[in-house]
């Protein structure tokens, strides 16, 4: 499994800890739809939510919070560049 994607989301207190919890949690995925999806329902749940690629993914993205909503609404998912790029209609025929 290569993970690429990572969604960190806030961490809701519940309840009285006797030692001190982080305010986040990350989780990673293998592909960036997986990672949407994720952080859409996170979103949805009224989490401050922040995403990216793991390092060694190139091209590297950054996602922050104030970016979340557009990049939850962009169809444009990973691989679609090249294939967007690559089939421009001037093919042989």
């Amino acid at each position: 499994m290569t993970y690429s994607w990572y969604v960190t989301f806030e961490v809701q207190k519940r309840g009285v800890s006797a030692r001190p919890r982080s305010p986040r949690a990350t989780k990673i995925f293998e592909t960036e739809t997986e990672a949407k999806d994720f952080a859409r329902a996170k979103f949805n749940e009224g989490l401050i939510v922040h995403a990216g690629t793991i390092i060694p993914h190139s091209p590297r993205r950054t996602i922050p919070s104030s970016d979340i909503p557009g990049w939850l609404e962009d169809p444009c998912e990973e691989g679609d560049q090249d294939d967007a790029q690559g089939s421009n209609g001037n093919g042989p025929g």
